[in-house]
């Protein structure tokens, strides 16, 4: 799986960078066939609280999942991201499943 990450409006740490790309990478354990992951950091309106957005998107065959959280912090949104898309990946294999 390929793991895309950008980050908007700021520069993000190496060690950012790493936690996102551990997190993502265990989607696999959910759905294996990933083909693409996304990963968008945003900054938004600097200086208030739940100003940190991460969205997720994920390309698997025939379908683009998509997730959008926003927090305090970007490791804290990303979880809230991961979390998300794993039910979105599980309901995606039973379609596949029941066809």
């Amino acid at each position: 799986m390929e793991i895309k990450i950008q980050s908007i409006h700021f520069d993000a740490t190496e060690k950012l960078q790493e936690f996102i790309d551990k997190k993502v990478s265990k989607l696999e354990k959910s759905f294996e066939d990933i083909r693409k992951a996304e990963v968008q950091c945003k900054v938004v309106k600097p200086a208030t609280a739940q100003n940190k957005e991460v969205s997720l998107t994920v390309t698997v065959p025939g379908n683009t999942l998509f997730v959008e959280k926003t927090s305090d912090t970007f490791e804290e949104a990303t979880d809230l991201c991961v979390d998300s898309m794993k039910v979105q990946l599980q309901k995606f294999k039973e379609k596949m499943r029941s066809r």
